[in-house]
């Protein structure tokens, strides 16, 4: 299957140019200013809920590995 030298030509105009370090964090800078940040309390419910599916899925883990080792266990000691 042959690249068509148009489609290569289109990759190579549609490239942005390259700006300075320090152009590059103005606009940096400016992009975070557009972003939404979350509040405290949501940052902390976010958090909190985190911590506690870390939690579950620990205690899932460490049971699920404890009746796999079990059954292990058992079929090797036949």
């Amino acid at each position: 299957m042959a690249v068509d030298t148009k489609d290569k030509e289109k990759d190579v105009k549609e490239t942005k140019p390259r700006v300075s370090p320090v152009e590059f964090f103005r606009q940096v800078r400016t992009e975070t200013s557009k972003v939404t940040w979350p509040t405290r309390r949501e940052w902390v419910v976010t958090t909190v809920m985190v911590f506690i599916m870390v939690a579950l899925s620990t205690v899932f883990f460490f049971v699920a590995d404890s009746v796999i080792a079990f059954a292990v266990r058992q079929l090797l000691t036949v």
